[in-house]
């Protein structure tokens, strides 16, 4: 038989798929819970989050309170990497039940003392939990209690505020229900706030035409880090595989010299486990990854699970790869584009298992050299469970490791990545760019279940997509995207000498850079100064010192009187950190507008004084009321303004 309950639990949130997939958070958020609870009639309900990290053995308890027709709201802080587990518990509190009837009937100018009596009853059971002082006071209780002398004293304390907080404190659970158990993984704040600058290490050499090293590189680390980057991301460094090596501009005849794709991975000189030898050695590697971690920058690598038709995996795994009857293996596709030097891994295998446990290793062997952060390319091209479980795997022995899927596909895809264990997703800020188009993304990434489980990261450029609006654009044009990135996501990330430097001339007609750095060395000039590259060092700086621009999902648009300007107001859990950032859409002239504030969520009246400091530069203004006046010109398309109160 089932046992007796009366508190239904309905409705909680968040939740992922009932549950199937953990909501995500970093360590020190809050996670605001909510649920439908309701029972028969109109007694008084008790409702509480329990929550634990999977290394603790006991559950923590957070009280909910009500709100409107029934639903209940409350958080608790995760405070530690790694699983935790909350779930609701309801219960008729028939104490509370007890203050709140005695007390309708005291203002209806009733005579309580039987009602008195009764409360005796639940002071003698919540005396038996309470401390000293707590004690003293409800033994008090119950002697006005049963003193029909002391009534109106006795009558006062009924309604007490502190007899309700010790009920409260010391709950009597009967006929408890609790909802199912719903999982979070919490991992380390870069999870949540990152600054990726990406270059190919083949191009670090300051001598023309000559192939870089991870030496070469070691010397770059302090002007990435000065930049205000905390993330360099190194595409594929292992060896290139010779057969159908690409050329230059992606052509499938490569001429004597040409360095390939380094997408194409694997040769003679090995494969994932190994490092292309013109980049130098592993300890080498090692090396560059110790000097970033001096400079507070972190080495992320590419895991590209695909192979070049010479991967040793070839020859020692056939069945990891889908041979056709004339003995050949089609190679990679992703209309319009071919990978001719690309062989797709066969994930049907029937050795799917040694298939999985190698990949595994190739992850192991790189954390063990220093890695804690992988970009992932094509994640969408290798099954969902597969990723789910190979991150578990790695999340349970390695908590920091943290995944970006770089997954410019249809969006149900990307969130099924996201659901699986992806603890950042590439979006598609990169080609959203009016007015409409921005908010409308953002509200679907930060007002929908997608803000529990999909941390965007926002990226104007990648060595893969050189967007339309930026071929041949000015500098205006950059400093827009690149605030927008900085400020809309607190994961962003450039493509950066070829952004900083403002090179864009495309293949024609196509999203594509001509003379791509993916199919060659390139030679920049790493002393380059620009108004450009200042601006992104003093943009970094203060997502750095301001914790609003650290969250991705407290954001709300502001109404401003033209098109050609975007205004939003963000902040922090506990708003000790707010900005408002306006950003002129119109890289080639100056434009006005008389924006909005947001005053109720400022707790400003209309005609008050609001004091903010814009940020870059350092400049003070005084705002009067609920709507300003303010105008950008194209060298200085933007303001990030600190409220200060």
């Amino acid at each position: 038989m089932q046992k007796q309950q009366r508190v239904v639990i309905d409705r909680v949130s968040p939740q992922i798929n009932g549950g199937a997939y953990y909501i995500k958070r970093v360590v020190g958020q809050l996670v605001h819970v909510s649920a439908d609870v309701l029972a028969d009639g109109h007694d008084v309900l008790g409702v509480s989050i329990l929550y634990k990290h999977q290394g603790d053995r006991r559950w923590k308890e957070a009280r909910m309170h009500p709100g409107h027709n029934d639903e209940w709201f409350g958080s608790f802080k995760v405070e530690k990497q790694g699983y935790y587990s909350y779930k609701i518990e309801g219960w008729v509190d028939y104490a509370l039940n007890w203050q709140h009837g005695i007390s309708r009937k005291i203002q209806d100018g009733q005579h309580v003392s039987s009602e008195l009596s009764e409360g005796i009853l639940y002071l003698k059971e919540v005396v038996k939990k309470s401390n000293a002082d707590e004690k003293k006071y409800l033994r008090g209780l119950i002697s006005l209690f049963g003193n029909e002398s002391d009534y109106k004293e006795a009558i006062i304390e009924s309604e007490s505020k502190r007899l309700k907080e010790i009920f409260e404190k010391y709950p009597a659970k009967i006929l408890v229900n609790s909802s199912e158990e719903l999982p979070v993984y919490v991992d380390r704040k870069k999870a949540l706030f990152s600054t990726w600058y990406e270059f190919f290490p083949r191009s670090s050499s300051k001598e023309e035409n000559r192939h870089g090293t991870f030496k070469e590189c070691i010397p770059l680390l302090g002007r990435v880090a000065e930049m205000g980057f905390d993330t360099l991301y190194f595409p594929p460094i292992h060896p290139i595989g010779e057969v159908n090596r690409k050329g230059k501009n992606n052509t499938t005849d490569a001429l004597e010299g040409d360095v390939g794709s380094c997408w194409g991975i694997g040769s003679k000189f090995g494969g994932h486990k190994d490092i292309h030898p013109e980049l130098g050695s592993v300890d080498d590697f090692k090396e560059l990854i110790k000097e970033a971690d001096a400079l507070g920058v972190e080495i992320a690598m590419d895991y590209a699970l695909q192979a070049a038709p010479d991967h040793p995996w070839v020859k020692d795994h056939p069945s990891w790869f889908k041979w056709r009857p004339d003995g050949t293996v089609q190679y990679a596709e992703n209309p319009p584009k071919k990978y001719q030097d690309i062989l797709p891994i066969y994930f049907e295998s029937d050795d799917f298992k040694g298939l999985w446990k190698e990949c595994l290793d190739i992850l192991f062997y790189w954390i063990d050299c220093g890695i804690k952060i992988f970009r992932v390319d094509n994640p969408h091209t290798k099954p969902f469970y597969f990723w789910n479980w190979i991150i578990n795997e790695v999340k349970k022995k390695y908590p920091d490791v943290i995944f970006l899927a770089e997954a410019f596909t249809r969006p149900k895809i990307m969130q099924q990545l996201a659901k699986q264990g992806y603890s950042q997703s590439y979006t598609y800020f990169t080609w959203r760019d009016n007015k409409h188009e921005l908010i409308s993304y953002l509200e679907e990434l930060t007002k929908t279940e997608q803000r529990e489980y999909m941390r965007p990261n926002f990226w104007p450029n990648t060595p893969d997509i050189n967007p339309y609006h930026l071929q041949g654009a000015n500098e205006s044009k950059h400093i827009q995207r690149y605030v927008l990135a900085a400020t809309l996501s607190s994961n962003l990330g450039i493509y950066g000498p070829v952004f900083e430097q403002m090179i864009s001339a495309p293949l024609p007609g196509r999203e594509e850079y001509l003379d791509s750095e993916k199919f060659q060395v390139q030679h920049y000039d790493w002393s380059v100064e620009n108004w450009l590259i200042k601006l992104i060092s003093g943009i970094n700086q203060a997502r750095k010192d301001h914790e609003a621009l650290q969250q991705t999902n407290n954001i709300k648009f502001c109404h401003i009187d033209n098109d050609q300007i975007i205004a939003f107001y963000k902040w922090n859990d506990e708003r000790t950190s707010e900005v408002f950032v306006v950003v002129s859409l119109d890289h080639h002239h100056a434009q006005r507008g008389t924006v909005q504030l947001p005053t109720q969520d400022l707790g400003i009246g209309h005609d008050q004084d609001l004091q903010i400091r814009d940020i870059v530069p350092d400049v003070s203004y005084t705002w009067k009321g609920e709507w300003n006046f303010v105008e950008l010109h194209p060298n200085m398309p933007f303001h990030i303004f600190e409220i200060i109160k």
